[in-house]
Formats: structure tokens, sequence, C-alpha cells
């Protein structure tokens, strides 16, 4: 009774933490934070100058002594000293929306098949930046959860979390992952895949953030109703001046042909290696889609006709994981076996 009162006034977070976005919830207010995995550093204090949508506009405009520093890369850890400054942000900026002063427990989402190292670096970031509690839940389980996918009961479950550093892949039944695959091919690898194919079919150099909107305006990956084009401005590789040129959309199907098969390839693996009787549950109830990738155009259509199941997105696939992690943090006692560890049990089984 003392715990779930003291739950309800804490300010108690979950967080997604992503490659390209990090979304917070807060109990009883929902997601407050949407804000790009970026921060701004300056080299010569050390200190931090701008971290999420203020930092994400200074990439590529930055003078030499500020660095504009994604501090996730694939979904995991890179920089752990910029991932706790940019956790302190995010878990200060919720607590005073919160009006509260209490270090607050937090449910965070990392990518299936994390390692032990990986698992530490998160949980130690977090604790570092002002959690008070840390459990951590793999992310395709989180958004299965924030799907309001039966994941507790024995039936089988399968969803496909397309985020910006990697794609996760998992069958889930009775509470835990049955089968999994985590891809390294997401929304930065198609930003990747653009800028290439820009460069190389048009001699043009573009930045991230071009390709970003590039794919967001016009990029597919099946023949829609009409034609689609984008003007696009760069440095022409040849002179060295700005140029503009045209794109279509079937210029933007061609450079994620190869990433998009992959991920195609990914999933057939994962059914492949399914428990038949799960397998059968999957054709029945269909695949679920989510995260920034199950935006893009004629995605859902390609899985089908690839694998002859139904193909469903959810309501808001951008938000689903973080939604999931608010649904754990409302029941934590509940949802206990679908955590990677929390707290004191994650030190011992780390060997601390």
């Amino acid at each position: 009774m003392f715990k779930k009162f003291y739950s309800l006034f804490s300010g108690d977070i979950g967080i997604d933490l992503g490659t390209s976005n990090t979304l917070v919830y807060l109990a009883d207010h929902g997601i407050v934070i949407n804000e790009p995995s970026v921060v701004a550093l300056n080299q010569k204090t050390g200190r931090v100058v701008a971290v999420g949508a203020d930092a994400k506009q200074m990439i590529g405009r930055t003078p030499n002594h500020i660095v504009a520093i994604r501090p996730l890369v694939e979904g995991v850890i890179s920089n752990f000293e910029v991932a706790e400054e940019m956790l302190a942000y995010l878990i200060n900026k919720t607590q005073r929306i919160a009006k509260k002063k209490l270090r607050p427990r937090v449910v965070i989402g990392a990518p299936s098949g994390i390692t032990n190292v990986e698992t530490r670096a998160v949980y130690d970031a977090t604790k570092s930046a002002g959690a008070r509690e840390v459990h951590i839940i793999e992310e395709p389980m989180a958004a299965a959860i924030g799907a309001l996918l039966p994941v507790g009961d024995p039936v089988g479950s399968m969803i496909i979390d397309i985020g910006g550093g990697t794609t996760d892949i998992a069958v889930i039944s009775l509470g835990g992952i049955v089968r999994s695959k985590n891809l390294r091919v997401a929304g930065d690898k198609l930003n990747e895949d653009i800028i290439s194919y820009i460069r190389d079919e048009f001699k043009i150099l573009i930045g991230e953030k071009t390709a970003e909107d590039v794919k967001i305006a016009i990029g597919s990956v099946a023949e829609g109703d009409s034609p689609m084009e984008a003007s696009v401005k760069g440095r022409d590789l040849v002179a060295g001046l700005p140029r503009e040129v045209i794109i279509t959309d079937s210029d933007i199907r061609e450079a994620l042909a190869q990433s998009v098969g992959s991920l195609v390839d990914s999933v057939k693996e994962v059914l492949e290696t399914t428990p038949p009787e799960i397998l059968s549950d999957v054709m029945n109830r269909g695949i679920v889609l989510t995260g920034g990738g199950a935006l893009l155009r004629g995605l859902d259509g390609l899985l089908h006709s690839a694998l002859k199941i139904p193909i469903y997105i959810t309501n808001d696939p951008l938000t689903t994981v973080v939604r999931g992690t608010g649904i754990v943090l409302g029941d934590i006692e509940h949802f206990k076996d679908v955590l990677i560890e929390g707290n004191d049990n994650l030190l011992s089984t780390l060997g601390r």
C-alpha cells in the first residue's frame, strides 16, 4: 500500500532511450518529453551547451570548439559521460514538470540481446543521472506491452520495432522473448543509403538531416498511385559549388532496396526458428509493426507480400516503447518477470 502511494506522487518515469530520439513518460502525466538524442558540448570548457532539439539544430553548423554528439550508436551507449549528461537533463526537466525533488524510479528500454557490459552502461548512466531505482526492459517487450499485446498469455505474438539505430524483431509468449534478432538496419542506415545513392548517382554530397527530410517526404518501398519528387540541395562533388537536383520516390526505392531486403530476410530467419505452435499463433494474429520505420510508405504491404502474414501498424508507432515503459511503471511487481533486471539484482548479476 505504501509503495503504491509513494509511486503515485514520486514523479517516477519511463524512458525510451533511442539512437535518434529519447522519449520520457511521467507517471500521471503521460509522455512529457520527445527530444533528439543529441548533446552539444563545448570542448574548451567541457560544458554542455545544449541538449535535445536545440543541440540537433547545431549539427553541421558549429564552430570547431563546439561539437554536437549523439551519445548512442545502434541503440547502445557509446559515450558514457555525454549520455549521463543527457539523462540528467531529461530527468531534471521531468521532475520540474512533476514539481518533485525526489529521486525518481526509472524504467528504461534497451535493445534486445543487450550484453552485460551494455546493460551496466545503461544502468550506471541512469543511476548517476539521478535515478533512485533503475529497471531495464528490452525494447521489443516494452513495445509489445505498449501495443497492448497479451505478452503474459500462452499465445504467440510477433513485433517488429524499427527504430533509429536498430530494428528489433521478436516473438513473445508467456512474458518472455521466444525468438529475437537485433538488426543494425534502421532509420540511420536508411539515411546513409540515401546519402550514398545521391553521391554516386548525382555527384552531390548531402547531410544527414537532408537525407532524413527526403526520406520522410517521399520515401517508399513500393510504387504508389502517383509519383513523388523533392528538391535536394548539396555540394557538387565535381565543381565544389552548391547545386540543386530533383529526386523522385523511385530513386529512394532504389537507394533503400538492399537494406529493406535485409530486413525482410531477417524477419524470415526469425520465423524459420519459431516453434510451430507459436508460429501458428503469429499466422492467425499477424505481425505488429512499430517504431519510426513503420511509417515508411509501403513497408507493411511489402512484408505482407513476402511473408503471407497479416501486418498491422500500431497507433502512433513512434511512442509505442515509451508507452510500454509507462504501463510497466504503473505496476512493476506485475511485470517484474519481463524486466532484464532491476536495481540491486542487476549489481549481483553483473558481478559487482
